[in-house]
């Protein structure tokens, strides 16, 4: 109880909170004052004590601190009071701590902790408190802290970042806060009697404290939580386990257990191996933001120097995966010539797309200090962009729908229209036809334009000859049979081409030439002039 600073009736949460905390300020590593690391052993100790109710039953009888063997109190005082624990859990996993476990390294002053993780013939792995964060981000970290490369300095040159909070978890918590909910979670099933995931506990605080909101750290007591255990497949044997919650693969989470070496570097690294991959990897010159929007969800590109995805969009696409459509793409520097048709002028950047296909520059020459502040930045962004986005959706709502145009809209053949637009009182149809989106907005426009002019009229208006012209869309992709009556490949030459169509003579002719507007008027006006040569159709063309 002295060695820890609690009070007798102390409860095992104050206990563990008071071990955490010591055994981080006396570690030999962190803390090169004389009696530091006789002060670490003696915490140590003094926690396996006290974290056994039978021996802190002991303790409380005889005062034996040292956990004397004749009192049950297992394999303790052995060595110079250190205290070594040996255990198996599924496939025979193994923690050991002990006094040969401080290592000279390399000549250096600084020690070394040992642990081992893993299977029989696994060896131990020696790190220093002071590296084991030091490579969060891999070969791409830079000196300066920026988004593109995800810099981030892990903390004070010590390398330790300050501890998050472990969550006690039930079932409840589990299924409200945790399942399926695109945040990683590290998770630590155990039971009281499970040697050592004390010392488990630690590695994980100091794992999540450093990917603070990418990750969170939670303990599940399967003496406690059984059903929940077994459903999930953790329950623990002799000695703890390790999972991290991930959303790699799929859209429902699932865990993965860690069963390598308990180092906090290697355990970093498995975790944001499995941070979520929901944004997709395109290349840029090839790249062109579809308006074909899913659940009316607003898009998202990251231009960054970053080889892979980096690990910051990661987290995001995890977080937001059901709120936005995540695309990321490398580019080299800002000369890349794609950058300024994007009107980017700094990497990393960030570009946006609204459900009415307009373009944003949401950020460029973006820079964080670490992680977490990174996470926290990027949210503000994302949501102030999703409500301009929702605004717009909800414009887009109170417009009239295509069954309905607007004056000067050029309307999509239907079966309803085809007979007013396109029938046997049309002396010419002009046909916009198109197989995308993109290529739709242009048609709509330029045959817009067109229809307003004097020289072709507004639809199904007399002409001077007393003929009547009018215009319409039609998606290529839902009507091939129809353009099969033109021609037997059914026009699929083109992504947007126009058709004028004769329904009384039964003829037709295509304009394929690059889609302006000079050429869309060039194009109808030669038609109207008798200057265009049509051919024959191969069958009178039925919209179904």
């Amino acid at each position: 109880m002295i060695v820890l600073g609690v009070d007798k009736g102390a409860s095992q949460r104050d206990i563990q909170k008071a071990f955490h905390k010591l055994s981080l300020q006396y570690h030999p590593d962190k803390n090169k004052n004389k009696g530091a690391q006789e002060k670490f052993a003696q915490i140590n100790n003094a926690y396996e004590i006290l974290s056994d109710e039978e021996k802190r039953k002991n303790y409380d009888m005889y005062g034996d601190e040292k956990g004397n063997p004749g009192f049950n109190g297992g394999n303790f005082g052995g060595q110079d009071g250190y205290t070594y624990f040996s255990g198996g859990g599924p496939g025979n996993n193994h923690f050991s701590f002990r006094p040969d476990g401080w290592q000279r390294m390399g000549g250096q002053d600084s020690q070394s902790f040992s642990f081992s993780f893993g299977g029989p013939g696994a060896g131990s792995s020696s790190f220093g408190f002071g590296d084991i964060f030091s490579n969060l981000f891999g070969s791409d970290m830079k000196s300066r802290n920026q988004f593109g490369g995800f810099g981030a300095s892990a903390g004070p040159k010590s390398g330790f970042s300050s501890p998050t909070t472990i969550q006690s978890i039930n079932a409840q918590f589990f299924n409200k806060e945790i399942a399926d909910q695109g945040l990683t979670w590290l998770l630590l099933s155990y039971t009281p009697t499970s040697r050592g995931y004390h010392i488990f506990e630690s590695v994980l605080e100091e794992v999540a404290g450093s990917l603070q909101g990418a990750v969170k750290a939670g303990s599940i007591n399967c003496q406690n939580e059984q059903v929940l255990c077994k459903d999930l497949g953790i329950f623990p044997a002799r000695s703890a386990r390790v999972f991290v919650y991930s959303f790699k693969s799929n859209e429902r989470g699932s865990l993965v257990e860690f069963s390598g070496e308990l180092d906090a570097k290697d355990l970093k690294k498995f975790c944001q191996d499995h941070f979520p991959r929901y944004s997709k990897r395109v290349d840029l010159s090839r790249f062109d933001f579809s308006s074909v929007v899913v659940d009316k969800l607003p898009q998202l590109l990251l231009l960054s120097s970053k080889k892979d995805t980096p690990v910051l969009w990661r987290v995001l696409s995890g977080l937001y995966q059901k709120r936005f459509i995540f695309y990321d793409a490398a580019v080299p520097d800002t000369s890349d010539s794609m950058l300024k048709k994007l009107g980017v002028d700094a990497l990393p950047a960030v570009i946006g797309m609204l459900v009415n296909g307009e373009k944003h520059v949401l950020k460029t020459g973006i820079v964080v200090k670490d992680l977490k502040s990174g996470i926290s930045e990027m949210k503000v962004l994302l949501e102030s962009f999703e409500k301009k986005n929702k605004k717009v959706a909800s414009s887009q709502a109170k417009k009239p729908s295509q069954s309905e145009p607007r004056d000067n809209e050029i309307p999509h053949l239907t079966t309803k229209n085809f007979d007013n637009i396109c029938g046997e009182k049309t002396a010419v149809c002009i046909i916009g036809v198109h197989r995308s989106s993109k290529a739709k907005d242009k048609l709509q426009t330029y045959l817009s334009n067109v229809s307003r002019k004097t020289l072709t009229r507004c639809p199904n208006q007399v002409v001077g000859s007393g003929d009547s012209v009018s215009y319409a869309l039609l998606d290529a992709t839902k009507h091939s049979s129809f353009l099969s009556s033109f021609d037997k490949s059914g026009c699929k030459s083109s992504d947007r081409l126009l058709v004028a169509y004769k329904p009384r003579r039964g003829k037709f002719a295509v304009f394929t030439d690059e889609m302006t507007l000079e050429g869309i008027e060039g194009f109808i006006s030669s038609v109207l002039n008798g200057d265009v040569q049509f051919s024959k159709v191969r069958q009178k063309p039925v919209l179904k």
